[in-house]
């Protein structure tokens, strides 16, 4: 088999496929998430608690060697947590309302029991005659 051929049947399956929708829909999600979480989230949160930007927040450390400052930026990092519990739970509400919808139907007949099972069964059926 030919390398052009084989990597066009690897690239035509299905997985592949379904795996490159799921990047390009969570990249678009993602920008939908960061705006809702920089946007309207943090906005009020920061007012609520005295009108603190919290991209700003940060700690001076003092200067390097080159005389340059060394500051740890921690309100970056508390702003990029809030987005992943956003993220979280929003995934969380909709996988958990994916599973609701997907229940298995209550008219649906058991599944037939192994065949060892049954002859068990029946073996005991014939012991307990006697």
């Amino acid at each position: 088999m030919s390398l052009g051929k084989e990597f066009k049947e690897f690239a035509m399956k299905g997985n592949v496929i379904d795996m490159a929708v799921g990047v390009i829909i969570g990249a678009a999600f993602g920008k939908i998430v960061t705006s809702l979480v920089e946007d309207l989230i943090m906005p009020p949160l920061g007012k609520l608690i005295g009108g603190v930007n919290f991209t700003d927040l940060s700690l001076p450390l003092g200067a390097d060697p080159a005389g340059k400052e060394v500051i740890l930026k921690y309100g970056n990092f508390l702003q990029i947590s809030f987005q992943f519990l956003i993220v979280a739970f929003v995934l969380f509400m909709l996988i958990r309302a994916i599973n609701k919808l997907k229940k298995p139907d209550p008219a649906a007949p058991p599944p037939a029991p192994p065949r060892q099972e049954v002859l068990l069964q029946e073996i005991r059926d014939l012991l307990a005659k006697k």
